[in-house]
């Protein structure tokens, strides 16, 4: 059978490629912004990539469309399908339809640290002997992929709360059923669909009401919004993490060794080399759903210690001169200053450059614009690049103008942070998009200052 895939080069739209491709479907799939890392994923699979959305391509007459949730009413291959009467469905219906029936699903979902989380918790089950498929919006250094199948019973997905496709306008979970789910914790984000936090809760509670009596929810105790929609029903075994939860983790001896308790007893110690509470809380989240599984807190902890990360989140791009360059995905607030605040820690007083596009649809609308300046408290300079922004990014970031700018040329700011940086320097960069290959713009830019 033959798919092609609108909007493949998406993080959840790539995986559905990789995925399909191992269960013996034909993929091809078009996009109008193609980079990596997924790009190089799919090439890398012998996946063909289309770039823009020619009509043109229903001649290659496959059997059925899968239309990911970026394409929109207008988009002139989504016009010609629907004209034609042709077969689609959206990504998460073909992933739920072809890939989850029969598996113990262990979801993912949250406002922050989805992607980290899922792929922790892939990792504890890998380390741990069962082959888990997977498939989450990064690309986990432990595995070098986003998704795979295999075909034991357990699956990890990444469970996002945004919408399913133009034709459908409920959250992508809901699609998942899984037995095992994590509620990392619930913030108000994507303004562009949700009116407000209540309205994302709501979708929450539509996800909660889809985990069997004997599913287990993983909940964030230090959350008020998770608890606001777990007191509208819960049906299944709950067991809360952080907060006053049973699950908890402390920092042991100030250098990244870490203790994890069940219930008041110590369950496990590990070095996490990962930095920041919150990937604390992630590591616990994960070591509690893998338990679900039958995976004790000690075969989860052994396994956390030799985490490798997760592309785009922290991930070293490079060093030259002594200056390191980072990349991250941070694009909520409150992503920006956990990323920064983890960073703080392990760097210590070395100043951090703080590299910033406001990409996502919720940054774009200004939905977000007031909380950026404490959002970025703890990085020492700021780079904001505001080109199409509706708003004004220098106004928004006066609380902090001494040590922030802005830029509508993206030349002009790789220009400025060059000039600026100096031996020991750490530059954070900050998108959910390619930011027009700034790491590498840096990186050139810094090496020719020597």
């Amino acid at each position: 059978m033959h798919i092609h895939i609108l909007g493949i080069c998406g993080t959840f739209m790539g995986g559905i490629a990789l995925l399909a491709r191992q269960a013996g479907f034909t993929v091809t799939g078009c996009d109008a912004n193609v980079y990596p890392p997924m790009s190089t994923q799919l090439t890398e699979q012998g996946i063909a990539l289309i770039e823009g959305y020619a009509p043109e391509q229903l001649k290659m007459e496959p059997d059925l469309f899968v239309v990911g949730n970026a394409i929109s009413r207008g988009n002139p291959l989504l016009e010609a399908i629907l004209d034609k009467g042709l077969p689609y469905t959206s990504g998460p219906q073909w992933l739920a339809d072809n890939i989850l029936k029969g598996k113990w699903v262990l979801g993912v979902a949250g406002t922050h640290g989805k992607t980290t989380t899922a792929s922790l918790l892939a990792w504890i089950l890998e380390d741990a002997g069962l082959n888990p498929g997977f498939l989450i919006g990064g690309v986990a250094s432990n595995f070098g992929i986003s998704a795979r199948l295999t075909d034991t019973p357990f699956f990890v997905v990444e469970a996002d709360e945004y919408d399913t496709a133009f034709c459908d306008k409920r959250s992508k979970f809901v699609h998942y059923r899984p037995r095992t789910i994590i509620l990392n914790n619930l913030e108000f984000d994507h303004a562009d669909i949700f009116a407000d936090l209540a309205a994302i809760e709501t979708q929450f509670h539509h996800l909660v009401r889809t985990i069997p009596q004997h599913g287990r929810i993983i909940a964030n105790g230090a959350e008020e919004s998770l608890k606001h929609v777990l007191a509208r029903g819960c049906w299944s075994e709950l067991e809360w993490f952080g907060g006053d939860g049973q699950w908890q983790v402390r920092e042991d001896d100030g250098r990244d060794q870490v203790a994890f308790s069940l219930n008041g007893q110590e369950a496990a110690q590990c070095i996490l080399p990962l930095a920041g509470q919150h990937n604390r809380l992630n590591a616990l989240a994960a070591m509690a759903a893998a338990r679900h599984v039958g995976v004790t807190p000690a075969v989860a902890a052994d396994a956390l210690s030799r985490f490798a990360g997760v592309k785009r989140r922290l991930e070293a791009r490079g060093n030259r001169r002594g200056i390191t360059v980072y990349d991250d995905f941070a694009h909520h607030p409150t992503a920006i200053a956990t990323t920064v605040a983890g960073l703080r820690k392990r760097i210590g007083k070395r100043r951090i450059l703080a590299v910033l596009e406001p990409r996502s649809n919720t940054m774009k609308l200004g939905t977000m614009k007031s909380q950026l300046p404490a959002s970025l408290a703890e990085a020492d300079k700021v780079y904001c690049y505001a080109k199409n922004l509706g708003w004004d990014a220098a106004e928004a970031l006066a609380p902090i103008s001494a040590k922030a700018q802005t830029f509508d040329d993206l030349a002009a700011l790789v220009a400025a942070v060059a000039a600026e940086a100096r031996s020991g320097d750490q530059i954070l960069v900050m998108s959910n998009g390619g930011f027009g290959g700034v790491h590498e713009k840096l990186l050139d830019a810094i090496a020719q200052g020597d």
